[in-house]
C-alpha cells in the first residue's frame, strides 16, 4: 500500500500557509493568477487566517489546513460565485483553488464573509 508520512504533507500545506496572502472568490475555476485575481474575481479578502496541520478525518485520511471565518472580505462585481482561489500577491502564484460547497450570489459592494472555516485537505496516498 503506498504511504507518506504527515510530514511530507504538512510541508505542502506550509507552503500554503507561507505563502496565501489574499483569497478570492471566483465565477469558475481559475487556472492562473490572471484568472484568480482579475478575469474571474468577483470578491476577495485580504490575508486571510490558515490554521496550523492537522489530522482530517482521522488516521491515514490526510492532512488540513482550514481558511478561518471573517466579515471583513469586499465583493467587488455582481455575479455568482462557485470557486475559491487562494493567492499569493508577491510571487503572482495561484497557489490553490477549488469549488465552494454551494454557489453564492455576490453583489458588488457588499461585504463577503466566510461562515464556516474552509478546509485545505491533501490526502494520504492510496494504492490503486
Amino acid at each position: 500500500m503506498a504511504f507518506f508520512a504527515d510530514t511530507i504533507l504538512d510541508a505542502g500545506l506550509q507552503y500554503l500557509r507561507d505563502k496565501v496572502n489574499e483569497m478570492h472568490i471566483t465565477s469558475a475555476e481559475a487556472t492562473t493568477y490572471t484568472e484568480a485575481t482579475s478575469t474571474l474575481t468577483l470578491a476577495n479578502k485580504a490575508a486571510p487566517a490558515l490554521s496550523a496541520q492537522a489530522d482530517y478525518g482521522g488516521a491515514g485520511a490526510g492532512r488540513k489546513v482550514e481558511v478561518a471565518t471573517f466579515t471583513d472580505g469586499t465583493v467587488t462585481a455582481t455575479g455568482t460565485g462557485s470557486h475559491y482561489a487562494l493567492v499569493d500577491t508577491v510571487g503572482l502564484e495561484l497557489v490553490a483553488t477549488g469549488a465552494l460547497s454551494a454557489t453564492q450570489a455576490l453583489t458588488n459592494g457588499n461585504p463577503l464573509s466566510l461562515t464556516q472555516a474552509l478546509p485545505l485537505v491533501l490526502n494520504d496516498a492510496v494504492a490503486i
